[in-house]
């Protein structure tokens, strides 16, 4: 099995897109991409929205040579509603459209489902369900909430396994600090984990420190009880500039059961590029007009 991230936090955008090869199939998970509209009062930098097109550029690319695409859920990092062409003629697996979500992303799975219907060969919905691509299967959790709680909605977590490795892709869990959220990724031992959070840079705003607990608990517990021999965690986590000061037990787990903790960036072989973390620096280094760039809310 190949994983390639193809863009991340890690990486300078807003994003968790990356493609899963096995000898019988080629899915693209989340093919989209974003930029956060606001951080430390600013905009976008123009480094950032130019690493945001190239991206892209890149996603739909490889999106062109896949047989399967997967929508985890539908926030705009993690589908993309104005570009249906990108899901001409693929199996599309998405999250459920009516079933355990919210008033906004209902609104937006009608929107984004009528828009590709058109291009697409087949849509299905993935909650809790189990698809087979010769002998690849793809795994599906039931919705579990976006983060700590269902304020924004539910996200479908993805496992993909060969027969000889299986690989799980959290979509936006933020942590994991919930039980249902840790059960599935257990039940599915991966080898490699893709792992949005914990979302430690709203850490005592919008994200408790029981919950940073929770997920450091629960990820050890996956490496004692899986032996998962690569973590990657991404996503949210890389919006701090400190992630790794916020680890220190995992990290230590880590090195001793011979386990690795990288970032997408690491995995994919670059260097860790955290643009939106430092945007204010960015303004500082490469003076650029502040003028707003059009954003969508996630």
């Amino acid at each position: 099995m190949k994983i390639t991230p193809l863009a991340f936090d890690s990486m300078g955008v807003r994003s968790m897109a990356t493609l899963v090869e096995t000898d019988d199939v080629r899915i693209l998970i989340d093919p989209a991409v974003a930029l956060g509209p606001y951080r430390n009062g600013l905009p976008p930098h123009p480094l950032e929205i130019a690493e945001m097109k190239e991206r892209w550029a890149r996603i739909k690319e490889m999106a062109s040579g896949c047989d399967s695409l997967i929508v985890t859920h539908y926030h705009y990092d993690h589908h993309n509603p104005d570009e249906p062409e990108v899901y001409e003629g693929k199996r599309v697996l998405v999250k459920h459209p009516k079933e355990n979500i919210n008033y906004s992303q209902k609104q937006r799975a009608a929107f984004f489902l009528k828009h590709i219907g058109p291009a697409a060969k087949k849509i299905d919905f993935s909650d809790g369900n189990r698809f087979k691509f010769g002998k690849t299967e793809v795994a599906f959790s039931r919705a579990v909430p976006h983060g700590t709680n269902s304020m924004l909605g539910y996200v479908t977590m993805v496992s993909i396994s060969d027969g000889s490795e299986r690989f799980l892709h959290t979509s936006d869990v933020e942590g994991p600090s919930l039980d249902e959220q840790a059960k599935f990724m257990i039940d599915s031992k991966p080898d490699v984990l893709i792992c949005d959070g914990p979302m430690t840079y709203m850490l005592g705003y919008r994200y408790p420190a029981p919950a940073l607990e929770a997920s450091v608990r629960n990820l050890v517990r996956l490496i004692d009880e899986c032996g998962t021999r690569t973590l990657v965690l991404d996503h949210h986590f890389l919006r701090d500039i400190k992630w790794k000061e916020r680890i220190p037990v995992l990290l230590e787990k880590c090195k001793d059961s011979g386990s690795k903790v990288q970032t997408a960036a690491e995995f994919a072989g670059e260097e860790t590029n955290l643009l939106e973390s430092i945007r204010a620096e960015l303004y500082k280094r490469h003076p650029a007009d502040k003028k707003q760039y059009k954003v969508r809310e996630d």
